[in-house]
């Protein structure tokens, strides 16, 4: 996730197709083509050496030159062609940070900007092509007249050999000059693909920065499988930081129980979703252990242990798809029958039966044809029909109206029986149910314990509390 976070999805998308399409050509055209050109180098070379071996090695006289002229040349063109693919990825990020956002840009009314934004990231990627192509063409045309230089040395010397009845006759001396034709063509061709080499390995690079780019959670990827996860959870002085020099939580303890739903409660950027990112291991914790079942996460199977987690995140996200597809998204064997008991475990059976295709109703990309509460609740039931051991809750009803919010608690109180719940909620009263509630405050642990016990202590919590009931207050008022 590190990854994700420091890269924008523009320039891995860029890396997936211009990048790779770069490669391809040079595999699919580049090295047949290197190769053709290097067999007739060799067959050409022996012919000449055949005729006149002292005329042939006048030919590689400016072989020193041209080397020092391609290795400045090759030099060269590996910065211009590295600056190019990454301005192209910079300009591939904003076009794709444009069109993913079009909806706010146009609500906003900063096309003009956006515009603006576009042509400056062109522009760059005009210049950085520009100066690829004068680099080549600079270099170009010095290396291939000094290459041909030699052939005025055969032209003087293998005169000057005729004229002195030397063993070299004039028919002679004519093939050995059709063979140095012959001969530069290919050290021309080889010449000219040092630009296609160069731009296939530059974007080579790039490739391979994404292929070698390690997970941070598969470093001590554990291969421990219990038969099952009862949802015992522990986290035991856990601290973890984004950037590791700024910790979002420090030395945070606490236990759930299997079957338990703990509430997190604190300010915005408390650490809350950061505890949800660790219990996913999406992050390995920097200081301190999390266990499941007693069983360390880190030594646990990733893919077994994430498979017995449910989660409906901050951000509800859907596959382009019908709304059945991403409801089996977890379980993608599951029946219509499954799909619809999940549905309506969810609440979701209701306004899903209401649309035109019902089950098959497409949801667009990313459910753009869904609304905010819709889009939650056919997340909450993908969870269900994955019936996991832990589910996790964040942030479920934060975009929905009261009527919705209603409905989804429901579902939520059908949902905890015999699973380990956390649930991350702004509105305080979705928690009053919850089996504990942990306040961070600052990235500690403020307080841990029920509803009542929290208010009794007058603390954070009573805090937050007071602050949301008057907000409550004020809105019934306002509306």
């Amino acid at each position: 996730m590190r990854y994700y976070d420091r890269h924008p999805t523009g320039t891995i998308i860029s890396r997936l197709t211009q990048d790779s399409g770069g490669v391809q050509d040079f595999l699919a055209y580049g090295l047949p083509w290197i190769a053709s050109n290097a067999i007739m180098l060799v067959g050409v070379a022996i012919a000449v050496f055949a005729i006149n071996w002292k005329l042939a090695l006048l030919v590689l006289l400016p072989a020193p030159l041209v080397s020092i002229l391609a290795r400045k040349l090759w030099q060269r063109m590996h910065l211009a062609f590295h600056r190019f693919w990454y301005r192209w990825s910079r300009f591939y990020a904003i076009s794709s940070d444009a069109l993913s956002r079009v909806k706010i840009i146009k609500a906003f009314s900063q096309q003009p900007n956006e515009i603006e934004r576009f042509q400056i990231r062109n522009a760059d990627l005009f210049g950085a092509s520009v100066y690829a192509e004068q680099t080549w063409a600079t270099y170009m045309p010095v290396i291939g007249f000094v290459m041909s230089s030699g052939s005025l040395f055969v032209w003087y010397f293998g005169g000057l050999i005729i004229v002195g009845h030397g063993p070299l006759t004039i028919g002679g001396l004519m093939a050995f000059l059709a063979y140095l034709g012959m001969l530069y063509g290919p050290l021309n061709g080889l010449t000219q693909s040092a630009q296609w080499m160069s731009r296939a390995l530059t974007a080579a690079e790039r490739i391979f920065e994404v292929l070698d780019a390690e997970a941070d959670t598969e470093k001590g990827h554990g291969n421990v499988v219990p038969e099952n996860v009862r949802g015992e959870v522990e986290f035991r002085d856990v601290t973890f930081g984004y950037e590791k020099h700024n910790p979002v939580l420090k030395e945070v303890s606490f236990k759930v129980e299997r079957g338990q739903m703990l509430g997190l409660v604190g300010k915005s950027g408390a650490g809350k979703t950061t505890v949800i990112n660790l219990l996913c291991r999406f992050y390995d914790v920097d200081e301190g252990d999390i266990f499941i079942d007693s069983v360390n996460l880190r030594d646990l199977d990733l893919s077994f242990y994430r498979g017995r987690l449910g989660a409906v995140l901050q951000e509800p996200f859907l596959f382009s798809g019908t709304v059945a597809e991403n409801i089996a998204y977890g379980k993608p064997d599951a029946t219509i029958e499954d799909i619809m008991a999940a549905a309506k475990v969810a609440n979701a059976h209701d306004f899903v039966v209401n649309k035109a295709d019902g089950y098959d109703e497409q949801v667009g990309e990313q459910g753009g044809r869904l609304s905010a509460g819709e889009k939650q609740r056919v997340c909450i039931a993908r969870a269900i029909l994955h019936d996991p051991a832990i589910l996790i809750l964040d942030e479920a009803t934060a975009s929905v109206d009261l009527e919705t919010e209603a409905q989804i608690q429901e579902a939520i109180a059908r949902l905890i029986e015999g699973r380990t719940t956390f649930a991350i909620a702004h509105r305080l009263s979705t928690l009053r149910n919850a089996s504990n509630l942990l306040v961070i405050d600052e990235g500690k642990v403020a307080e841990f314990g029920t509803h009542e016990e929290l208010e009794e202590k007058k603390g954070v919590y009573c805090r937050l509390l007071d602050i949301h009931r008057k907000t409550s207050m004020t809105k019934a008022l306002s509306g």
